[in-house]
């Protein structure tokens, strides 16, 4: 099998420091492909860049009405968060809705991703807890399905519980594929994962972004999810992060989600597609660029916002600009007509 050809660059000063090869695959929601680089066949683990989907049966199983969830508990549920105090605070609330406290969360705990949010937690003496998890919300919201629908919330992380089956089920559905028969493993946050290509994700986001292909409650499921998330991008991520950055720069036109070993993808209502893209060595930076290049050549983006969510500038410890991180020539010439060389 041929490599996957390079999709983005690293500069420093006067020559190409380091490539990182990928795959992009961009699927209308009749199952047609509009536009591939690389291998959109083979099994990759989507990681958290599915949370978007698996949000979609905490509206549909009707916890999120039961609770009366508003639209940045619906966003926080699609999150992979800072850790922010902002972000924290929106999930112990939501564990104290539900009767439950953070010790419930079986994520596990980590510190939060910014160094003064990791300071402030060490002048007050405090460790981080499960709610500091850049999981925190997709867990609130397997605890809050498991709540409504009467099953145990001990165990819900368990690829045999009935919140997981279902959520499984629901992701496979929507792209149109098997998900209980496929290469398996565990998250991050301790969740199943099934391997899917990147083909039938980016499928899966299409339908979450039209609606084409799914029935009414499960259409209105997607739109809800896809609204809050568009309502709240700082729940999505948090300052600085490029999900926040991008979804609120789109203004509705898209969202996009980025998932652990450098996995994106992405959703856009008004081009009818969806976006799934893997780069093989797992680098965000590179992700985030062939993402930026992908969403400018569907002509989401204007020329000043491209320019921030694209190209990065590579810096010295001194804070002096020493290279940049852009797409390469075939993610240019993709970013420049919307489809594959």
């Amino acid at each position: 099998m041929n490599a996957n050809p390079v999709l983005v660059e690293v500069t420093r000063g006067e020559m190409i420091e380091s490539r990182h090869r990928g795959a992009i695959a961009v699927v209308r929601s009749d199952g047609q492909t509009a536009a591939a680089i690389g291998d959109v066949k083979g099994l990759i683990y989507p990681r958290s860049a599915i949370k978007p989907l698996q949000a979609v049966f905490l509206v549909e199983s009707g916890a999120a009405d039961a609770f009366d969830l508003t639209d940045m508990q619906l966003a926080l549920a699609c999150a992979s968060h800072n850790g922010e105090p902002g972000h924290v605070d929106a999930v112990r609330n939501w564990l104290a809705r539900l009767g439950l406290d953070e010790q419930a969360l079986e994520c596990g705990a980590h510190a939060p991703r910014r160094s003064q949010d990791r300071a402030a937690l060490a002048r007050e003496g405090l460790a981080p807890g499960p709610a500091h998890n850049n999981c925190s919300g997709k867990h609130c919201g397997f605890l809050s399905a498991a709540r409504h629908l009467g099953q145990n919330t001990e165990g819900y992380i368990r690829k045999t519980h009935p919140v997981q089956r279902g959520v499984l089920d629901l992701v496979g559905a929507m792209a149109g594929v098997n998900l209980n028969d496929t290469a398996a493993g565990i998250d991050g946050c301790g969740i199943p994962v099934a391997g899917i290509a990147l083909e039938p994700l980016a499928l899966a986001f299409s339908r979450f972004a039209t609606g084409v292909g799914l029935g009414p409650q499960r259409q209105a499921a997607a739109q809800r999810i896809y609204q809050a998330m568009v309502e709240e991008p700082f729940m999505v991520a948090g300052t600085r992060r490029w999900c926040t950055r991008a979804i609120a720069a789109g203004e509705g036109a898209f969202i996009v989600k980025t998932g652990a070993e450098g996995v994106y993808c992405g959703a856009v209502p008004q081009a009818g597609v969806g976006i799934a893209l893997k780069i093989d060595d797992g680098a965000r930076r590179a992700a985030e660029c062939a993402m930026g290049a992908v969403l400018s050549g569907l002509g989401c983006l204007h020329p000043e916002q491209a320019s921030g969510l694209i190209d990065s500038p590579v810096s010295n410890v001194a804070g002096r600009e020493v290279g940049e991180i852009r797409p390469a020539l075939e993610l240019s010439d993709f970013s420049a007509t919307g489809s594959a060389r």
